[in-house]
């Protein structure tokens, strides 16, 4: 399932407007021709500008042992929401691309986790939808990373947001 037209690019910048199954399978078959074992890492994160909220998700391949590389969807929607609603909308964001390549990865025999930007400190904000977040993605059938391991959301997405 492919969401709206889809625009990705790279932390580069280069743009791809091929759908993110496409790109994935192409990434798959390059790195494991060049003898890399993956893994995949999908997590959205957004920064809120008065009505607008900027969203970022990231397929980051990791090349065990060799760096990692990421493609970047970027969206803006114009709403006022709670902080919840903010972080939950961010993990359907990565559920919804998780689930759109899964059948990918599954065939090519790559492992995928889901990165929430949530933190689990009851302290900071954004554990109100911890719960929530942790339900939905192990419940899709996904491994689940909340802060601080959840770096596809807090490192490489926020850099793009």
């Amino acid at each position: 399932m492919e969401t709206q037209q889809e625009t990705w690019q790279n932390m580069n910048g280069k743009i791809f407007r091929n759908p993110i199954t496409q790109l994935v399978e192409e990434a798959i078959l390059r790195e494991q021709a060049l003898g890399h074992r993956l893994k995949v890492c999908v997590g959205s994160d957004s920064h809120v500008y008065g009505d607008a909220i900027n969203y970022a998700t990231a397929v980051v391949f990791i090349r065990e042992g060799k760096g990692a590389f990421t493609f970047i969807r970027k969206e803006r929607e114009f709403q006022r929401i709670s902080i919840k609603e903010r972080m939950l909308n961010e993990v359907n964001k990565s559920v919804e691309i998780a689930y759109a390549i899964c059948a990918v990865l599954d065939a090519y025999g790559v492992e995928m986790e889901v990165h929430a930007d949530i933190n689990t400190d009851p302290d900071f904000k954004s554990n109100v939808a911890l719960k929530d977040a942790m339900g939905y993605i192990l419940g899709m059938g996904y491994v689940f990373r909340a802060k601080p391991f959840a770096f596809a959301s807090s490192n490489c997405a926020d850099m793009m947001v």
